[in-house]
């Protein structure tokens, strides 16, 4: 013997009558896959085996842009990180060695994470990335090793990453 049946929740349901608006993807991600092998001319980065990669292209390899460097010609960054503070200008050099290190590790597995700019000013240091998981990754490093206060903003309009580090 079943039960009553339980009365449908109107409030906890989804309205299927409306469209939902798509998340804003980044507009330097190819919409399709370059021919293999296919190789920067700016950097050397080789598209092979359905990514990019550092290695020996062939002679025969198509030439393109690859989106970093494409990044980089437009001098539009996918991720910002701020370094501010009184200990970071007292700790400058350590905390620019770190984010050298994290940069380098990753562009080894990585080729599209690079640092573009990097501007000083009176307030402290602004680093441009390429990408905004490395530009997270960096942030993350240096709160790791040297505390801090650490922010996240993520903004829709131009598709990148914010970051903040202050102490």
């Amino acid at each position: 013997m079943t039960g009553p049946k339980k009365p449908k929740d109107f409030l906890r349901e989804g309205r299927h009558d409306r469209l939902l608006r798509e998340w804003i993807h980044d507009p330097y991600k190819s919409k399709s896959k370059p021919p293999e092998p296919t190789v920067c001319p700016d950097c050397g980065a080789l598209f092979q085996h359905g990514r990019w990669q550092w290695g020996a292209s062939p002679a025969s390899a198509h030439e393109e842009l690859c989106p970093a460097c494409q990044r980089i010609r437009d001098e539009v960054p996918g991720g910002f990180l701020t370094l501010r503070g009184d200990f970071f200008a007292a700790h400058k050099d350590e905390v620019m060695n770190l984010v050298h290190n994290v940069e380098e590790r990753a562009k080894k597995e990585h080729p599209l994470e690079r640092i573009m700019k990097i501007e000083e000013s009176e307030d402290g240091v602004l680093i441009t990335f390429t990408d905004a998981h490395l530009t997270r990754g960096v942030g993350e490093a240096i709160h790791h090793a040297f505390k801090g206060e650490l922010d996240f903003r993520y903004t829709e309009e131009d598709a990148s990453l914010r970051v903040n580090w202050a102490r």
